[in-house]
Formats: structure tokens, sequence, C-alpha cells
């Protein structure tokens, strides 16, 4: 199986920035292009700057939380975006919800689907939302894991989505990287971050990792030898450029300097 790259990036970035970003992700040899969606920036209006100033990248969110944007009022947003739907996957996830998570991500999925031909993937972290996402769904986006178990809730997710839809759905995984050591401190900060919140708190216990053992690339090792580890794991391996300051031209040379590492022979 091919795993392609891909690169992520916050939404807050804004669309002029996503602009002038993504014709260097689409010519750095990147497969697509994920934004997250927050108050601060709506991945929607991000991509469908990045959709404009490319010809044939990829662009999806990562993810958009039903709890603020149900699958009606996402769909209604996404028409109004003018983004490509042919070349859109529409991440989306529970939020802040806590009872009734599951039901409201199926709800949408089904909207979703029923209304759009993008692709449609489940920011999955726990096993019941990952089951979500092989039966509804189109795939899957997965979080902070290790290769080993990255390549075994691929799995299964594909085998859930064999059985219940007839076809293999998408793997997706998000993996926070660095390019320059001098983010390595940002990086260890948005780990240990994580790692306080009780829903990752529980699943990093409950699969016997460190938050920061799940970012690349480990001390010690480059950036080609981490994304090796999860080829042919996944489907798409999601480098969320983790950089210094966060600005425009640090994720500039983000692109660069992970492109010259990761496709090199």
């Amino acid at each position: 199986m091919r795993t392609e790259v891909s690169i992520g990036v916050p939404g807050a970035l804004g669309p002029d920035a996503v602009r002038v970003l993504a014709p260097r992700v689409e010519a750095a040899g990147f497969a697509g292009l994920w934004l997250n969606d927050s108050p601060q920036g709506d991945s929607l209006v991000g991509l469908a700057a990045a959709a404009e100033a490319t010809a044939h990248l990829r662009v999806a969110t990562g993810v958009i939380p039903v709890d603020r944007r149900p699958g009606a009022a996402l769909l209604k947003d996404l028409r109004a975006s003018g983004v490509p739907e042919s070349r859109l996957t529409l991440g989306i996830g529970s939020g802040a919800l806590r009872r009734g998570a599951v039901d409201a991500v199926m709800e949408a999925i089904g909207v979703l689907r029923s209304g759009t031909s993008a692709a449609v993937v489940v920011g999955a972290l726990g096993p019941r939302m990952r089951l979500l996402a092989g039966e509804r769904a189109d795939g899957a986006l997965l979080s902070w894991l290790p290769p080993t178990v990255a390549a075994q809730q691929a799995a299964q997710l594909r085998e859930a989505g064999a059985a219940a839809q007839g076809e293999a759905p998408r793997a997706a995984l998000y993996v926070r990287a660095i390019v320059d050591e001098a983010a390595r401190p940002v990086l260890e900060r948005e780990a240990a971050q994580y790692a306080s919140y009780p829903a990752y708190a529980a699943n990093f216990a409950r699969l016997g990792v460190e938050a920061i053992d799940t970012t690349l690339p480990q001390r010690g090792e480059d950036l080609a030898a981490g994304v090796n580890a999860y080829r042919g794991g996944v489907d798409e391996l999601v480098l969320r450029a983790i950089t210094p300051t966060g600005s425009l031209d640090d994720i500039l040379a983000f692109v660069d300097r992970a492109a010259e590492q990761v496709f090199t022979d």
C-alpha cells in the first residue's frame, strides 16, 4: 500500500497566508493540505483560498466539530465556500461533546454523505468512533499514535469498512512534526498540553505510550526515518507542522525542508 504524505497547519493562519502556502505545498510534492478548524480560523474559507491557488492539491479539514457546526450547517457553509468537492475531504469530530458524541457524529455523517460528493472522515480517538468511521464514513483521521498502533488501528478500520460497506475506508494520521530543533520546545509543550486533556490522557494510558513518543522526529532520528516507519500502515500521513514561531515564513521553510527529507530517494 502506498502511503501519501500531506501537510497540516492551523486554520487560524488565515486565507491570505494559505493562498501563499498552498502552491508551495503542491509544488513540493505533498498530496494534500489539511487545515484545522477553530473560532479563530474557518477551515472552509482557508481551503477555498488553497483550491483557488492550486491545480490539483487535495484539501481537507482536520476536523470541524459537530457540536459547533452540525451537519446541516456545515453543508450550507460548504456550498457557500465554493471549495471544489472533488478535491475536498471533510474531517468532522465530536468537539466538546461527551454525551451523545457518537450519535451526533453519526447524524452528521448521514447528512454530509447524502448532500456532498466530498469524502467524509471522522476524527477518531477511541474504539467506538473508529468503528463508526469504518462502518459509516469514507475514513478516519487518527492522531497521536506510534507506527505500530497506527497500522493496527488502520487495519481494524478497513476491516470494519469492508464488512459494513463492502469497501475499505481510508486511514489518515495526523503526526506533529518539526524540521528545526529550535521548534522542539514548542513540540514538547504541545505534547504536554494534549497529555493533560482527560480523553487524550486516558487514550495514552490505554495504549501505554507518552504523547511525545508519537511525534517526529524522535531525538537522534531524522524525519525521513520517522515517516518511513508509518509507510504501508496508513493511507495518508499528515505532517502537522510545528515551527518555532508559527509564522508563514516558518511554515514555508517547514514545507521545503520536509520535502527535501521525505521525498529524497
